[in-house]
């Protein structure tokens, strides 16, 4: 028996379940179509922060992102029945002066103001090293993800709207629309993060791929409820647990936890962390990021039912639900994606080199 629907989402990590809610909250049909097979997702810090703590820059369109996403996390939340948004301040560790001059010469740019507090908090954790204070990040938070992507693929299996199954490519045939099978959808949209670069459709695209790996460690006496940046975040979770993140790795895209990594994290951590700990679990993931560092969304060059939505990187949480509205109206109204998100800007790399 056969299935027709308006879209079908391949992937069912941040990217895909804002495209799936997009759709539901418009009531349009739609299956989702995972075999687990990227991770990204399920092991992110899940932080949305509007500001690089590293150089004290914003974030590419911060404040529209955090405008759109934080009501659309609302609904979800009411939807979906459990709380997957947590507010929690974020503290960046001043290691001298000139960090402390930074940080007010940053906060006189316009914009900044709203996401910088004025003036710099007194460290009184005896467990955190901190000799020239915090500077805290307004307006941040922490996305459970993994509950968000368990919760909603629940709905989604009550509904009959999940497949789980190794996406085929070979099996994808265009007539009137696109059909996978029994399957019958107006339009495809692949959310697979870092499994793009197996998509014999979207694989020209410049997706690198960066792997993160993180750190859960229990440190008693710690007591810390905001999330603290140093050369590592320390993220809290209760119950004296903390997730400790992240690293960057270019080479390695596999999703196996490595000994370098591990003792990489420590070392940053204890180079603020004055308590012991221990390490309770220790997770890798491929963040799909791209060379420019902006989201990969939009049409296929020739295949007007084929789109993507990619490229998220580390930034997921506050990007994927707008670029998921964005790329909705651009598929319903012909609506132009903004350049900087568009794959159009690669579309001197189409056709791939083994097609011409």
């Amino acid at each position: 028996m056969s299935t027709e629907v308006d879209y079908i989402i391949v992937g069912s990590g941040l990217a895909g379940i804002c495209f799936a809610e997009q759709l539901r909250r418009r009531d349009r049909s739609f299956l989702v179509i995972s075999d687990e097979s990227q991770c990204a997702s399920e092991v992110a810090g899940g932080l949305y922060n509007p500001l690089i703590l590293k150089r004290f820059t914003l974030a590419y369109n911060a404040a529209e992102q955090l405008d759109y996403a934080m009501p659309f996390y609302e609904e979800l939340t009411a939807f979906l029945g459990v709380e997957i948004d947590q507010k929690i301040p974020t503290l960046r560790i001043l290691n001298a002066p000139s960090e402390q001059n930074a940080w007010y010469e940053a906060r006189d740019k316009r914009g900044y103001e709203r996401f910088m507090k004025d003036g710099f908090e007194v460290n009184i954790n005896e467990g955190i090293e901190a000799p020239f204070q915090l500077a805290e990040v307004l307006e941040t938070g922490k996305l459970d993800t993994a509950l968000l992507r368990s919760t909603y693929k629940a709905y989604l299996k009550s509904q009959n709207q999940l497949l789980v199954e190794r996406f085929q490519y070979d099996r994808l045939q265009f007539s009137e629309g696109v059909s996978y099978g029994k399957i019958r959808s107006k339009h495809i949209v692949f959310a697979e993060g870092y499994g793009l670069k197996e998509n014999p459709f979207f694989n020209y695209l410049p997706l690198n791929g960066t792997k993160g790996e993180l750190l859960l460690i229990r440190c008693k006496g710690l007591d810390e409820t905001r999330v603290i940046k140093s050369g590592v975040f320390i993220i809290p979770i209760g119950d004296d647990l903390y997730r400790i993140g992240a690293t960057y790795k270019w080479k390695d895209k596999t999703s196996i936890p490595t000994e370098a990594s591990k003792q990489e994290l420590i070392e940053k951590l204890q180079k603020f962390l004055k308590l012991p700990f221990e390490v309770i679990d220790h997770v890798a993931g491929v963040r799909p990021t791209v060379t420019d560092r902006k989201p990969l969304v939009g049409t296929h060059p020739d295949y007007s039912n084929v789109h993507v939505l990619n490229g998220m990187g580390s930034r997921g949480v506050m990007i994927g639900p707008i670029t998921s509205e964005q790329l909705f109206h651009h598929i319903e109204e012909n609506q132009p994606l903004p350049r900087e998100i568009s794959i159009d800007r690669f579309r001197s790399l189409w056709p791939p080199q083994d097609h011409k």
